[in-house]
């Protein structure tokens, strides 16, 4: 798959920690119908591309990492970056992005939507998850059912009630929720170490989506060589 060029068009701190960047590009392809679409945003190294990027084999790309399109409409696309510090590639990389700055990204990936049809909604994640978490608050309904738990603390303003806790008191929030009858649809992403201790507290949920975005102490490359090795090992 080619990588698609995109440039800021403009960014907005709307947290202390959190940078909203709307990009704008030709082509942008990435209405695939779920709300926790994801691009790989493709990093320049020292501030260029390779000229060969559409055909390099994976192991010599630039660096990438994975992030939710927050929105998206015409031929703008928004995405949100945590920023903590100097540390790190996409945080630092957005606390300083400015008008015409390039990007590419591959994909959109995605999996989730929020089922119309169920009898109710659980989303639940940290501030990795929280983009994909807004946008399916705002597509479903006014009338829709939701319990909407977010580990952050640096609330948005959403869409639906959300309840806001420290990203350490997330698992101990969902342990102490009585779930609605009812056939009931989850989103529960985060940090992978969460999520393997939420897993156990939703899997009688009748539909679910669950996985670990990051982990702690690893970067994007060795996470998901990490989980590489562990789906192989798991064959």
């Amino acid at each position: 798959m080619p990588a698609t060029r995109i440039n800021v068009r403009r960014t907005e701190r709307i947290t202390p920690h959190m940078v909203r960047v709307t990009f704008t590009g030709d082509n942008l392809a990435v209405d695939n119908g779920f709300t926790d679409r994801y691009v790989k945003l493709l990093f320049p190294v020292d501030g260029v591309y390779p000229d060969n990027l559409d055909t390099l084999p994976r192991n010599e790309m630039p660096p990438r990492r994975t992030y939710t399109i927050r929105s998206a409409h015409d031929d703008e696309l928004t995405i949100d970056f945590v920023h903590h510090g100097d540390s790190g590639l996409a945080g630092p990389w957005a606390a300083n992005a400015k008008p015409g700055d390039e990007l590419y990204f591959l994909g959109p990936g995605g999996a989730y939507t929020p089922d119309p049809t169920a009898d109710w909604h659980l989303l639940v994640g940290d501030e990795a998850a929280l983009p994909a978490i807004g946008a399916a608050l705002e597509q479903l309904p006014e009338n829709a059912r939701i319990i909407a738990i977010v580990g952050s603390n640096e609330p948005q303003d959403l869409p639906h009630d959300v309840i806001w806790v420290d990203p350490d008191d997330v698992v101990a929030t969902v342990k102490n929720l009585t779930l609605p009858a009812g056939r009931g649809h989850a989103f529960v992403h985060g940090e992978a170490g969460m999520v393997k201790e939420l897993r156990g507290l939703v899997k009688d949920v009748a539909q679910l989506s669950i996985s670990g975005y990051w982990r702690r102490g690893l970067h994007e490359d060795a996470f998901q060589a990490e989980k590489r090795t562990t789906a192989g090992a798991a064959r």
